[in-house]
């Protein structure tokens, strides 16, 4: 089986690199406007302090960024719907209220820490009066009637909501386009894909048109865009965050072992606020209040998956890359030789949850529902509304059903010794720096030809661990570059913190390349 995977992505490359490089001839290769307003150059943590004391308005600020996705919209196509407008008053309002004095500086910091901020979220996220359809083509617009929980938590904590972003349909593909709203491209290239299936959000904010996003991970969804453009993304501890209000969505009883929403921003120093925000009142307490000295973690790394022969091993920048954090943090190198069973078990776990939402199960009212062999067929005559990953889902499901309960036993039982050996081996105190995928950025449509790779994310979904991507610089193609940071359950501080160390030793968001030069060699922006 193993065999047969790696040997059927050396085929698919075969037709996948020429048809990616053949659609990318039509992208032109185009830099973005440059940074103009420094105000989309202040972290959120900073920026809220300036609202709240008044050096700054709530206004100025969104109509900055209102302005800078209107700018590079029409190249990275990251939008799927906006509410400027609404978004302009609510600042408006905001303003109106801090200039009364009615509450003071420290209640605005404790009961609203993101007062009068901008905030994106993915579109299959739950938005009240946008639209809420991941994605899936549909006649009638399916519109959120009511927002996501972690939207509400966002709302009440001061945060404005300015628009949904683009998403692979029904998130099931680490690039992002769909046949509603189209490619979302990379702010770095144009030619290039900046991920998925969270890839809206990630370009948005390595473009400065976005500081706080909401995202989603399952396999990587948050992680790899986050690392394909430059940003931090984080997947929780499981059900630190409610998954509800979200498409697809499972009432599988474990959903949540494996699903999250989960934080992305443009500066590590974000991270801790933003998930402080949306972390479920009813769900696991995370300490990120907690003052966390680097010094204090112990580290461990691998830069390969056991190895299992399965994925692509680490290109040369990476790989020194993440040799040379490791002797930055003194990292041990260690050798999980069960990491090797990532794609066995991760497959295993995922592939036969029941009841997840597909273009198979939920159809629109009237719609006759689809069936995977009729599906297939039309896909491959052109007459399919689905992409690829939506249409063969069913088959991967349908595959899973024929294997051995006595496999997946297996497998399981590997699963709960992984997680013991993380759990003994980082305790409370310790982390493990891992690859998040094997190549930055690549051009559109290659994931069909690396889709073994995103086991290197998938994984920690599988072991219900905390993980962030952590941007640790450029390749020799200017491309970012990132690694992941995992704890054991619970320790997201410890993430966090080593998060801000690696912003703050390696510099952090890089500005993308933009139409004046002077600017697309600058780099960071100084936030501390």
């Amino acid at each position: 089986m193993r065999r047969f995977l790696r040997s059927a992505m050396i085929v698919f490359s075969w037709f996948v690199v020429p048809y990616s490089r053949y659609t990318n001839i039509k992208v032109i290769r185009r830099k973005l406007p440059p940074i103009r307003s420094h105000l989309l150059e202040i972290p959120a943590v900073d920026l809220a302090k300036l609202i709240r004391t008044r050096k700054i308005k709530s206004e100025e600020v969104v109509e900055a960024y209102i302005e800078r996705c209107r700018q590079v919209n029409p190249l990275i196509n990251a939008i799927v719907q906006d509410r400027f407008e609404e978004a302009l008053e609510e600042a408006r309002e905001i303003d109106k209220v801090i200039a009364m004095g009615i509450n003071s500086v420290e209640s605005m910091e404790e009961h609203t820490p993101l007062l009068g901020i901008p905030v994106t979220v993915k579109e299959s996220i739950a938005v009240k009066g946008l639209t809420n359809q991941a994605g899936r083509v549909f006649k009638t617009p399916q519109i959120a009637k009511s927002d996501a929980p972690v939207v509400e938590q966002i709302k009440r904590c001061g945060g404005i909501i300015l628009l949904v972003s683009n998403t692979p349909e029904l998130c099931l593909l680490w690039e992002t386009y769909n046949n509603v709203t189209g490619q979302t491209k990379n702010p770095y290239d144009l030619k290039r894909t900046p991920g998925g299936s969270s890839g809206g959000e990630a370009a948005l904010l390595a473009s400065g048109a976005s500081l706080l996003g909401l995202t989603s991970d399952i396999g990587g969804s948050s992680r790899l865009p986050a690392m394909f453009s430059g940003i931090w993304g984080h997947k929780p501890t499981p059900y630190a965050v409610s998954f509800k209000g979200h498409h697809p969505t499972s009432d599988f009883p474990k959903w949540g072992d494996f699903f999250t929403i989960a934080p992305m921003t443009r500066y590590a120093k974000d991270l801790p606020l933003l998930l402080k925000c949306m972390n479920d009142p009813t769900g696991p307490k995370l300490t990120l209040d907690r003052a966390i000295s680097v010094h204090g973690i112990r580290f461990f790394f691998m830069d390969n998956d056991g190895p299992s022969g399965m994925m692509r091993p680490l290109s040369r920048d990476l790989h020194a890359a993440i040799n040379r954090v490791a002797s930055d943090f003194n990292a041990k190198r260690v050798n999980i030789r069960k990491m090797k069973w990532s794609l066995d078990i991760s497959l295993s776990a995922m592939l036969t949850m029941k009841n997840i939402e597909t273009i198979y199960h939920k159809t629109e009212e009237g719609e006759q529902p689809k069936t995977v062999c009729k599906e297939t067929v039309k896909y491959f005559f052109g007459c399919s509304d689905s992409i690829l990953p939506s249409v063969i889902f069913g088959h991967l499901q349908n595959f899973m059903k024929i294997i051995p309960n006595s496999r997946h036993k297996h497998l399981a039982s590997i699963i709960d010794a992984l997680k013991t050996e993380f759990k003994e081996m980082l305790g409370n105190d310790g982390v493990f720096i891992y690859p998040t995928f094997p190549n930055t950025a690549h051009q559109h449509y290659q994931i069909y030809h690396k889709l073994l790779e995103p086991m290197y994310m998938a994984i920690f979904n599988t072991l219900g661990l905390p993980v962030t991507n952590c941007m640790i610089g450029l390749d020799r193609r200017n491309l970012p570059m990132g690694i992941q940071v995992v704890a054991n359950p619970g320790q997201d501080h410890l993430c966090l913190a080593v998060a801000r160390e690696m912003e703050r030793r390696y510099g952090g968001w890089v500005r993308p390349p933009s139409e004046d030069s002077h600017s697309s060699n600058s780099s960071g922006s100084g936030n501390g």
